[in-house]
């Protein structure tokens, strides 16, 4: 028998109060992160320019750091289940502000191969911000769960609209220290990931993976309520929508620079896209958390398709009205928001406690690959095919997405009827 514990007093804890306290303390780690980590692309593209004498390598900042994230999601998870929370969060951010402080160093000493290196390290902080999700997570009731993960998601809209701002005052910085060109938001970055790393380590106590364990253990926690009655399916589901979204997401927005620039578009018109486009990602995720509550977590996941749909149409049929693909990017981000959200919800309560935090690691890998992938794909369909092609290429991505939840409401009704 379970109890709601939304205003409970366990372990000594105020219940309510507790959850606020993990939220704030997540979000402002959020905040934190994302600012350091919103110029670091942007600078890390210019300085590989730089650094190689060639723009070939540009793409190396955009790639190394999802290799990063992905290659730190799995063991970043095992610490969180071995240590809890505060200590995986934080430890990831101390890789981040260690890859920062050594992109310095390449900077000054002009050494490429070093700030590859550190490009990479720098990526760990993505792994946390993507961690830092499911933490919301762990002590939530049901009936909230969503929109507490929606509320950290959306605490990376600071981060990701301030951050490449501070690329100007991060440069005049560097050099008010005596740091070469480029190397100033590199120290805004450090800085900003040990606050983060500190607020992680320090606000996380109790730490709220355990202090969840402990609930379970006790029965005083809520009832997990995945959707359907089969949890691998609807786990399984879960990583289909999580994966292909975020492949279709990264697709489509690398290449939409490209083909504005093809087209004429000026550098304004490029930046505008891609700001509203991040603002769709991230601004709107509270309602799409709501949503999930609410309605489902698997009808949202279906309404975060018919936006990337909606969106492909957009950016397939209007390819050469600026204006149309201005409202395909942001239909993109809205659909990938509602997507994420619900889908990483669902994947958390349909997997057993014990095997948690391995499997969010998982999916955090299988994530980033996927947008690697996406990403590196996306080119080559972009020769081939044009924008326009490319667009209904990655409408297969969603097709298949549809096409598995489909199949696993039948098999759920039919493990229900047998």
């Amino acid at each position: 028998m379970t109890t709601d514990t939304t205003n409970l007093r366990l372990d000594g804890l105020d219940t309510h109060r507790f959850r606020i306290r993990v939220r704030t303390v997540l979000m402002v780690g959020q905040v934190l992160s994302g600012i350091g980590m919103g110029s670091t692309l942007s600078v890390g593209a210019l300085l590989a320019t730089d650094l190689s004498g060639s723009a070939g390598w540009s793409g190396m900042a955009a790639t190394l750091s999802t290799l990063g994230a992905a290659m730190a999601a799995l063991p970043l998870a095992n610490l969180a289940k071995a240590k809890g929370r505060s200590w995986s969060l934080a430890a990831g951010a101390w890789v981040a502000t260690a890859g920062a402080s050594l992109a310095v160093v390449a900077t000054v000493t002009r050494a490429f191969p070093v700030l590859l290196v550190a490009l990479a390290m720098i990526g760990v902080g993505t792994a946390v911000n993507l961690q830092a999700r499911f933490a919301a997570t762990d002590v939530s009731p049901a009936a909230h769960r969503a929109t507490d993960l929606s509320l950290v998601v959306w605490a990376t809209t600071v981060g990701a609209v301030s951050g490449p701002n501070l690329i100007g005052p991060g440069n005049a910085f560097g050099v008010w220290l005596g740091l070469p060109a480029l190397a100033g938001p590199f120290v805004i970055t450090a800085a900003a990931q040990v606050a983060a790393s500190l607020i992680y380590r320090f606000g996380l106590q109790p730490d709220p993976l355990a202090v969840s364990a402990r609930w379970a253990s006790a029965g005083k926690t809520e009832a997990e309520k995945p959707e359907g009655n089969d949890r691998p399916v609807s786990r399984r589901t879960a990583f289909v929508a999580i994966s292909l979204s975020h492949a279709t997401m990264v697709a489509v927005m690398a290449m939409t620079p490209v083909h504005l620039v093809d087209h004429g578009a000026s550098l304004v018109i490029v930046g505008f896209t891609i700001s509203l486009h991040i603002a769709g990602m991230y601004a709107l995720s509270p309602i799409f958390g709501m949503m999930a509550d609410r309605i489902g977590r698997i009808p949202t996941v279906l309404v975060g398709q018919v936006l990337l749909a909606m969106s492909l149409l957009a950016t397939a049929l209007g390819s050469e009205v600026e204006g149309w693909v201005i409202v395909g990017l942001i239909l993109l981000g809205l659909g990938w928001s509602a997507a994420t959200v619900a889908g990483s919800t669902l994947l958390t309560e349909s997997t057993p406690r014990e095997m948690r935090t391995r499997v969010q690691g998982f999916s955090d890998v299988v994530m980033s690959g996927s947008g690697a992938l996406g990403g590196a794909l996306s080119g080559v369909v972009l020769l081939m095919v044009g924008y326009d092609g490319l667009s209904f290429v990655a409408m297969g991505l969603v097709v298949a997405i549809v096409a598995r939840i489909v199949w696993a409401e039948w098999r759920g009704t039919q493990v229900a009827h047998s």
